[in-house]
């Protein structure tokens, strides 16, 4: 399609929280969605479990909100949270009106209990497609909007932003038969970024390659304010078979009864908390890393590795549920590599999952640039504090991405010029992109075993030398007036381990999902606070 000169308002993403902002923007205005690859192609799409709600009325919406609370270990804004738990079971309602479809039975609609709930309300879709069915519902119902259109397969390479404002932003085709990476620019009324997360940063992920934290980076270039980088949820439990992607096996697993047992069969939650495998994820995660190191090793990241001992997902037990017919996305893939969750021991490790800091905005979305605002995974609010309480995500998507796309029209800001593109980049070379795949691939594993589930000093202060090096690489590349969709993809990961790194370091206290071995314990005195990472690369800790 012909992308315009200008539009009202540009939404940087198309999962639940963009799709969600772009259909409420629809109505006032021309809105450009832009997504990296085809429409669909999100942490939306692959998000397994379901989706936490309270549709039971004001007991449940209260309990909902406790458990939110709860699980993020003292952080939680809660006028976030009342937000969220309040305003959901609209917001679910609002989706089912217009056309997703959960899972149901006898006209009443099937809810299970996830780690850390106080009763079962998540609602899924064909077993353990929720993400993909409310994506589904989202984008056909978005399509039918003559006001809202699509740039698939492009990327926004930069903010157009002067004096704090935010005007636009530069487009480049992002697509495999791309004749060039050449950007141009769009000037917006306001500008939201609503790409997802970064789980690409880490080496062992359950997020899709397209995670690569692009919205992120970009607001911080921009001069954004960032927050509570340092808290990544890492799922417990992700497929570990050599050679096989951190296939993520579904918390529901564990919420339709599975166990799990170290290398000598032995059950071991009991060790690490009362709610055993339905504890917070966290804590979970944590114990599957300390049972799956080797004997005497000290633990230094969550990442077992070499001779390390493994960790096992066991449902052999389970008779009340047909496995196949209740998770057929998960027994497919497993049965592929010859699993079956009915007869064998899964084999299972921590993966990088989820991101609960992002671009610091207000409950509206609001970020600290005048013009952009920010929605989903990429936003910190506060919501979920130091760790996320299992399937709230497609729910923040829909309520904060309804919540920003308010705040943008409350806003009316003018259409302002938003001066010329950047410069033409000149293509890498084949050699450079392999070399580039090489230091991405260095970057992951350093972050992996330095910034992971378990952290120190030591480990964190080597993962920024390895960070360092890795920017110095880009720079070369930059400085040439090199450019390319993968270049961009990197510097947004260099820029996000990072902000990482800087303030996993400055918190020296052990919180949620971050975890210090040098600092164990919870320390509220001077650490009930969120962190807040400015341009001058300077944390802060902040009561909200």
């Amino acid at each position: 399609m012909e992308i315009p000169s200008k539009v009202d308002f540009l939404v940087m993403g198309a999962g639940v929280a963009g799709l969600r902002a772009a259909v409420e923007l629809a109505r006032h205005g021309e809105v450009l969605v832009v997504t990296k690859e085809s429409l669909g192609e999100s942490n939306t799409h692959y998000a397994q479990g379901g989706i936490a709600v309270a549709m039971e009325g004001d007991e449940d919406i209260a309990l909902h909100l406790e458990d939110t609370v709860n699980a993020g270990d003292g952080i939680v804004y809660r006028p976030a949270a009342e937000a969220l738990v309040a305003e959901g079971p609209v917001r679910v309602a609002e989706l089912m009106e217009w056309g997703a479809r959960f899972d149901s039975a006898g006209g009443e609609l099937l809810r299970t209990r996830e780690g850390a709930h106080s009763l079962a309300r998540i609602l899924h879709a064909n077993g353990d497609a929720t993400g993909a069915e409310i994506s589904r519902s989202l984008a056909a119902f978005a399509r039918v909007h003559k006001s809202i259109r699509f740039a698939e397969w492009t990327m926004v390479t930069g903010l157009a932003a002067a004096d704090g404002r935010v005007m636009g932003a530069d487009l480049a085709s992002a697509g495999p038969m791309a004749a060039g990476h050449q950007p141009y620019r769009i000037g917006a009324r306001a500008v939201l970024i609503a790409s997802g997360g970064a789980g690409q940063v880490y080496s062992d992920t359950t997020n899709p390659a397209v995670a690569t934290g692009d919205g992120i980076a970009l607001a911080a270039q921009a001069g954004a304010e960032l927050a509570d980088m340092e808290f990544y949820q890492f799922h417990p439990t992700a497929l570990s078979l050599p050679g096989v992607p951190r296939f993520l096996l579904s918390e529901a697993l564990r919420g339709e009864g599975a166990w799990l047992r170290n290398d000598k069969g032995e059950r071991f939650m009991e060790h690490y908390h009362p709610k055993l495998e339905l504890a917070p994820r966290d804590v979970v995660a944590r114990a599957i890393a300390r049972e799956g190191m080797a004997e005497g090793k000290e633990a230094v990241s969550g990442s077992p590795q070499g001779d390390a001992r493994m960790v096992y997902l066991d449902m052999r037990h389970v008779r009340n549920v047909n496995l196949g017919e209740r998770f057929p996305g998960i027994s497919a893939f497993l049965a592929q590599h010859g699993l079956d969750l009915t007869r064998d021991l899964i084999p299972v490790r921590p993966a990088a999952h989820y991101l609960m800091g992002g671009i610091r905005t207000d409950l509206a979305g609001r970020t600290s640039l005048k013009g952009l605002y920010a929605a989903g995974e990429a936003a910190c609010t506060g919501v979920h504090g130091a760790n996320r309480l299992a399937s709230n995500s497609l729910l923040e998507g829909l309520v904060f991405g309804a919540r920003a796309a308010q705040a943008m029209l409350d806003d009316g800001l003018p259409l302002v010029a938003a001066g010329a593109a950047e410069r033409v980049p000149i293509p890498l070379t084949a050699e450079e992109e392999a070399h580039l795949e090489k230091l991405i691939a260095e970057l992951q594993s350093a972050m992996w075993a330095y910034a992971g589930v378990l952290r120190g000093n030591f480990g964190l202060l080597e993962g920024f030398a390895s960070q360092a090096e890795f920017a110095d690489g880009l720079k070369r590349l930059v400085r040439q007036g090199k450019g390319s969709r993968r270049l961009s993809e990197a510097l947004a990961l260099s820029r996000v381990a990072n902000a990482i790194l800087h303030s996993a370091l400055a918190r020296t206290e052990s919180r949620g999902a971050h975890f210090r071995n040098d600092y164990p314990r919870r320390d509220d005195e001077n650490f009930q606070k969120h962190s807040v990472l400015g341009r001058e690369k300077q944390v802060v800790f902040e009561a909200w």
